[in-house]
């Protein structure tokens, strides 16, 4: 058993801590012969990255990724892909103040009680900059399943909701904001929102609605490992997210069985998709979508009652720079995480059927 990898087939294992030298990982199952396009892995980590606009955090990392071993002229090659991630701009005397601190809502209390210490410089091995390793892996996988779409998007921050169902979305207009919001109006109000919790100090949470199509029909391996649960496991272990639902989600249960139920077409296909693509734990071929919610960073610009190392009870104040809203960031992981749930299982259903 591994605690620091994802994935049965095609599995990620990733090391580093925010402020050391670098991360990365190792990416071990990808089959030999698939051309890879470096080019569009840098992008998908430069829509990551830290820096990129007003209303992200302001550390300044290239997020350059050198990959060591498993591509060899332009093509994998069936063994193990080895990439580093320099670390290059950190600042940990702005962590000084909380060395001995615990910082509401973060992971130093729990660290400390597991490991009995902790690297209190950003949060150590507990900082979302490890989600640049599975932007990495993420972006490879979409590569290997290129037939299967998937877009991700900010469907809302705090209580300003795009109300638009995604089929009437032009997903091409994600980028073209900063908050990664394919409806403009409500993208202008997002940002609005942010910059105004931004000034006062603050931060705010929001969700992100991701869309997978041309689903191959039998993806997912009942009874434990069904496609929505490695779903779930997968953006429930995205930092700072709170809550995932697929399909219906939580609306369905207010619902009959005569209006959730989706009829049948002769070619298979159903006249509704309530089940959100996957049914019996299985993809049925219809368009997968889900939805996921970021709670509010946890460091805030003002003074908090906390406790420190000794169980003394004490004040902090929030230093060093950080996302007010982490959900335009995180738009970039879901997806690379959606695509590595889907390449890992449908190499898992290549071995179903002689």
């Amino acid at each position: 058993m591994s605690f620091n990898s994802f994935g049965n087939l095609l599995k990620l294992t990733t090391y580093g801590e925010s402020h050391g030298v670098a991360i990365g990982g190792v990416i071990d199952g990808f089959p030999a012969g698939v051309d890879i396009n470096l080019d569009e892995i840098q992008q998908e980590l430069d829509r990551r990255k830290p820096g990129q606009s007003k209303i992200v955090t302001q550390r300044k990392e290239p997020d350059t990724v050198e990959f060591l071993s498993g591509i060899f002229e332009g093509k994998t090659t069936g063994t193990s892909i080895g990439f580093v991630i320099k670390n290059t701009n950190q600042k940990s005397k702005d962590y000084n103040h909380n060395t001995n601190i615990y910082r509401p809502s973060h992971a130093d209390f729990t660290y400390d009680q597991k490991y009995g210490l902790r690297d209190y410089r950003g949060g150590g091995r507990s900082s979302a900059r490890e989600t640049a390793n599975w932007v990495v892996a993420g972006a490879l996988a979409k590569q290997l399943i290129s037939f299967i779409s998937i877009n991700a998007f900010t469907s809302s921050v705090g209580d300003i909701f795009i109300n638009k169902p995604y089929q009437k979305l032009d997903f091409s207009s994600t980028e073209k904001n900063i908050v990664r919001c394919p409806d403009e109006e409500v993208a202008e109000k997002m940002i609005s929102k942010i910059k105004e919790i931004r000034k006062a100090g603050d931060t705010i949470g929001g969700t992100i609605t991701c869309v997978a199509q041309n689903i191959p029909v039998g993806l997912g391996e009942p009874i434990f490992q069904k496609l929505h649960a490695e779903l779930g496991k997968a953006m429930l272990s995205i930092n700072a997210v709170k809550g995932f639902e697929f399909g219906s989600g939580f609306c369905g249960a207010k619902m009959k069985g005569s209006e959730h139920n989706d009829i049948f077409n002769e070619d298979g296909s159903t006249t509704t998709n309530l089940s959100g693509g996957i049914q019996g734990g299985i993809s049925n071929g219809m368009d997968i979508y889900f939805r996921v919610a970021f709670k509010p960073v946890a460091t805030i610009m003002s003074s908090q009652q906390t406790i420190n190392s000794e169980n003394k009870i004490t004040e902090i104040t929030g230093k060093g720079r950080h996302d007010p809203c982490v959900v335009p960031r995180a738009v970039p992981i879901v997806e690379a995480m959606t695509a590595l749930v889907l390449a890992d299982y449908y190499l898992i259903n290549k071995t179903r059927q002689i």
